[in-house]
C-alpha cells in the first residue's frame, strides 16, 4: 500500500522525551477522509501510555487522540464530507462494524476489537496506529466526526475524549432535573461534567481535595463544592447522591463515596487509576449500591455529544501550547498543574518558530 511520509511528535520509550519523528499515513481507500489537524488535546491516558503504566504499549508511540481539524482529501465514495469542512477524529478510527454492539452504535464494546487511534494494531499498514501528535490524520469516514461551526476549535478539542467520557455516562445513568450528582475531582474530565451535568439540568455537587478548586468549582456551574478532607462537611451529604462520577486516576478510597449515596445510587468510575481499588462489601450491599464503569463512547454518541455542548455553548478550559513544549506540559500533567486542559496548537509542528 502506498504511504505518505508526515512530520509527528513521539518517543520510542517510556524513560525517553518526545521529540520531533516522521510516520507514514497510509493512502486514502474509497471511504477515506484526511484531514489537517489543526488543534489536538492531552489527555491523561497519552500520559499512562507514554509511560506504559499499564503495560502492554508498542514502541515508538505517537500520542494524541483528541484531534480537530479540516478535510484536506476524501476518497471517492465518502458521502457526508467534503473538502474544507471542520471535522474531528476521537479515540476510535476503526471497528468490525458487524457485530451487535457496533451496530447498536457502541462500537467501543465491538466484539472483535476496537481500533484506538494511537498503539493499536494497524490492519492497513501492519504495526500500530499513530496519533494525532502529527500533521494529519486519515480513516473511515464512519469515524469521523463533524464540529460545529459554534465551537472554538482549540477548545473544542478535548470533548473528543474527556467530553464523551463524561457525557455518556451521565447520559446512561439520567442526570437531569431533580437528580442529585456528584461530580468526583475537577481535572480535564471533572470541569466538563460539571458543565455537561449541569447543562442537563441536574444540581450539581463537586467533591475535591483541593480548597483553590472549591472555589473554582462555583465557577464553572456546579451548584455546591464540598472539600472531601473535611469530614464534617462530608457528613452533609451521607445518603443525598443520586449518581457520583468518579474522574480520579489515582488511587483514593471510593467507599467514602458510596457511603453517600441514596439507595439505588452509582459511583461511576471513569477515571483510570493504574493501581486497582478496593470496594468493601458493606459500600455497596447497604443500599443497594452500585460502584460501575464507562469509558468513552460511541461515534454517534459522541456526534450527539459535540452537538449538545455547541447548544449549551460548553468547551473546555484550555492552556494552548506549542508542541515544542509538550514534555514540560506531561510533566505538568502528572502533578497536576494543568487548568483544565492543555491543548497543543500544530501549526508548530509544521512551521516551528
Amino acid at each position: 500500500m502506498k504511504t505518505e511520509n508526515i512530520k509527528a511528535y513521539g518517543t520510542e520509550a517510556a524513560d525517553k522525551p518526545l521529540h520531533s519523528m516522521n510516520i507514514n499515513r497510509r493512502e486514502l481507500q474509497h471511504h477515506d477522509v484526511e484531514i489537517e489537524i489543526l488543534y489536538c488535546g492531552i489527555c491523561h491516558s497519552d500520559l499512562h501510555q507514554i509511560k506504559n503504566d499499564f503495560g502492554g504499549a508498542t514502541f515508538p508511540i505517537v500520542p494524541g487522540h483528541e484531534m480537530v481539524g479540516k478535510v484536506t482529501r476524501v476518497g471517492e465514495h465518502v458521502k457526508n464530507f467534503k473538502t474544507g469542512d471542520l471535522a474531528a477524529i476521537g479515540c476510535i478510527v476503526d471497528s468490525c462494524g458487524k457485530c451487535e454492539y457496533c451496530g447498536d452504535g457502541f462500537e467501543q464494546f465491538c466484539d472483535e476489537g476496537v481500533t484506538f487511534s494511537f498503539n493499536s494494531p494497524d490492519k492497513y499498514l501492519g504495526g500500530v496506529t499513530y496519533g494525532g501528535f502529527s500533521e494529519t490524520y486519515v480513516c473511515n469516514e464512519a469515524y469521523v466526526l463533524h464540529v460545529p461551526e459554534k465551537l472554538d476549535l482549540a477548545s473544542a478539542a478535548p470533548l473528543l475524549c474527556a467530553g464523551i467520557t463524561v457525557y455518556s455516562p451521565l447520559k446512561h445513568w439520567k442526570a437531569g432535573p431533580g437528580k442529585m450528582v456528584g461530580i468526583l475531582g475537577i481535572g480535564g474530565l471533572g470541569h466538563l461534567a460539571i458543565k455537561i451535568a449541569r447543562a442537563m439540568g441536574a444540581h450539581v455537587v463537586v467533591f475535591t481535595t483541593s480548597p483553590l478548586k472549591v472555589e473554582d468549582a462555583k465557577r464553572l456551574g456546579a451548584d455546591e463544592a464540598v472539600l472531601s478532607t473535611d469530614k464534617e462537611q462530608m457528613k452533609k451529604y451521607a445518603r443525598k447522591m443520586n449518581l457520583i462520577l468518579d474522574t480520579v486516576s489515582a488511587k483514593h478510597d471510593v467507599n467514602t463515596y458510596l457511603h453517600l449515596l441514596k439507595p439505588d445510587g452509582s459511583v461511576v468510575l471513569v477515571g483510570l487509576p493504574p493501581e486497582p481499588l478496593e470496594v468493601n462489601a458493606f459500600s455497596v450491599v447497604s443500599g443497594r449500591h452500585s460502584f460501575s464503569g464507562s469509558n468513552i463512547g460511541g461515534i454517534a454518541e459522541t456526534q450527539e455529544m459535540l452537538n449538545f455542548c455547541a447548544g449549551h455553548n460548553i468547551t473546555a478550559d484550555i492552556e494552548l501550547i506549542n508542541i515544542q513544549q509538550v514534555n514540560e506540559a506531561f510533566v505538568r500533567l502528572e502533578k497536576g498543574d494543568v487548568h483544565y486542559r492543555f491543548v497543543i496548537d500544530m501549526a508548530s509542528l509544521r512551521n516551528p518558530q
